[in-house]
C-alpha cells in the first residue's frame, strides 16, 4: 500500500521559507542563532586575516630581494637581438617610388624612432643633467657603484651626424625612400650589464640570404662606416639609471635593389661574445627581413 505524500499548498511553502530565514520562535536566522553566526564570522574573519598578512609578508620578504633598477634573473638576455627600423608586422620593407604613401609611412616611422637621439644635436639647449658626455672611443664607460649608489648613470653620446646620408637631417630624399635607395637601420637590443664585443671591436655585416638574394641586392652603404659599434655605448645599466641612454644604430642605405624583386637580406653583428648561429633563436645577434623596391 502506498502512503501519498501530502502536497503543500503555496502558502505553506511560503510560510516554511519564511520560517526558515527568520524564526521568531528560536530567534533563528537562517537556521542559526546570532551566537553561531557571530562564531561563524569571527572564524572566517580570523582565517582570511590570516592568510592576508601571510601573503603580505611573504611579498614583503621577496621585495627586498628584488632591485628597483636591475633584474634579479636575466638568463634569457644572455645574448642580444639584433631588430630593424622601420618596423613592418613581417619585417618587409616595401617602398613603391612614385606612390608617396606606401614610403611616406616609413619615413614618419623613422622620424619618431629617432625622437631621443635629438638631444645629442642641441646640447646648447639643454640642461647639464641632461646632456649626454663625450665618451673616449674604444673603451668601456664603466660607473661602478663602489658601495654608494652612483645614479644616475651618464650616458655616452650617439650624435645623428655619425648616420651620414641617413641621418634625415636636411634630406629632401626623406631616408632615400622617395629615390628608391632606402636607409634600414639596425639596432641592438639592451641587456643590462652586457659587455658587448668581450673588448675587442665589433660591427654589423649585411647579405643577400642566397645567391639570387645577393645579386639582386645590389650596393650598399653603412653608417658609420664599416657598421661599426663601439665599446663606449656599453655597459647598459637599466632604464631607470641610464635615463638619456641612446644605444648605437647601424644604417644601411640601399643604392640600386634590383626593382619589382623581392629580395631577402640577413644582417649580423660581428662580436668575440655574441652567437649568431643558434637555430632556436632567430634573432639572436641577427635580423632577417624583406626589402623590394616597385618602380614603374
Amino acid at each position: 500500500m502506498v502512503i501519498q505524500k501530502e502536497k503543500k499548498s503555496c502558502g505553506q511553502v511560503v510560510e516554511e521559507w519564511k520560517e526558515f530565514v527568520w524564526n521568531p520562535r528560536t530567534h533563528q536566522f537562517m537556521g542559526r542563532t546570532g551566537t553561531s553566526w557571530a562564531f561563524i564570522l569571527l572564524f572566517y574573519l580570523v582565517f582570511y586575516g590570516f592568510l592576508t598578512a601571510m601573503f603580505t609578508l611573504t611579498m614583503w620578504v621577496m621585495l627586498q630581494t628584488v632591485s628597483d633598477h636591475t633584474p634579479k634573473y636575466q638568463d634569457r638576455l644572455a645574448t642580444p637581438g639584433l631588430m630593424i627600423r622601420p618596423k613592418t608586422e613581417n619585417l618587409d620593407v616595401i617602398v613603391n617610388v612614385s606612390d608617396t604613401e606606401s614610403w611616406d609611412q616609413h619615413v614618419q616611422k623613422l622620424n619618431k624612432f629617432l625622437e631621443p637621439w635629438e638631444q645629442n644635436m642641441r646640447p646648447v639647449t639643454l640642461p647639464p643633467a641632461q646632456k649626454n658626455d663625450v665618451c673616449l672611443p674604444g673603451r668601456y664607460y664603466e660607473q661602478p657603484d663602489n658601495g654608494v649608489l652612483n645614479y644616475p648613470k651618464r650616458a655616452c653620446q650617439f650624435n645623428r651626424t655619425q648616420l651620414g646620408d641617413c641621418s634625415g637631417i636636411g634630406d629632401p630624399t626623406h631616408y632615400g625612400y622617395s629615390t628608391g635607395q632606402p636607409c634600414v637601420f639596425i639596432k641592438m637590443n639592451r641587456v643590462i650589464n652586457f659587455y658587448a664585443g668581450a673588448n675587442q671591436s665589433m660591427n654589423v655585416t649585411c647579405v643577400g640570404k642566397r645567391d639570387e638574394d645577393a645579386e639582386n641586392l645590389g650596393n650598399f652603404v653603412m653608417f658609420p662606416a664599416n657598421g661599426s659599434i663601439d665599446l663606449m655605448y656599453f655597459p647598459y645599466y637599466g632604464k631607470k639609471f641610464h635615463v638619456n641612454y641612446t644605444q648605437p644604430l647601424v644604417a644601411v642605405k640601399f643604392l640600386n635593389v634590383t626593382p619589382n624583386v623581392e629580395v631577402n637580406v640577413e644582417c649580423r653583428i660581428n662580436a668575440a661574445n655574441i652567437a649568431t648561429d643558434d637555430e632556436r633563436d632567430k634573432f639572436a645577434g641577427r635580423v632577417a627581413f624583406k626589402l623590394r623596391i616597385n618602380k614603374t
